[in-house]
């Protein structure tokens, strides 16, 4: 067992209020996706209220939702992200969130059995944003190993 873990946040802007009838389609396959991540090889946490999803967190304001976990490995993340259901929303996006022009993933170690705030990931995020990909903050197009 590795002695790190994969911290993992990423932002999306919306293009409408949440309870909006052009985001009903997204708000519900929540809980599907959810709960894919949840029994996917590799994750070990994500970021919820206890409604069981993240949408009333507002930390990056009250137009973007966030999504924060963690997962064992690199390999386990890419897997739920790319190679299961929760890439046929990702091919959907454009409908519900607005195009991004700065960083709005970022990717980071943690020691195995902690679990990040999301101010250390606003501080990731932030970091990645100001200096690029590194060893303290990266994304799947470079990826660092654990120290």
């Amino acid at each position: 067992m590795s002695a790190y873990h994969l911290a993992q946040l990423n932002l999306a802007k919306m293009k409408f209020a949440i309870d909006a009838p052009e985001l009903a389609d997204f708000v519900a396959r929540l809980e599907d996706i959810n709960a894919l991540a949840d029994e996917s090889p590799g994750f070990v946490w994500r970021l919820q209220t206890d409604a069981g999803d993240a949408t009333a967190i507002d930390h990056f304001g009250s137009d973007s939702l966030v999504n924060m976990s963690v997962w064992t490995d690199v390999e386990s993340l890419h897997n739920y992200v790319y190679r299961s259901a929760h890439n046929e929303v990702m091919a959907l996006r454009k409908q519900w969130f607005d195009r991004m022009l700065e960083a709005y993933s970022v990717l980071w170690w943690i020691p195995a059995g902690t679990v990040p705030t999301i101010v250390q990931a606003d501080e990731r995020l932030q970091y990645l944003r100001l200096n690029g990909p590194g060893a303290e903050a990266f994304t799947f197009k470079q990826i660092f190993p654990a120290a």
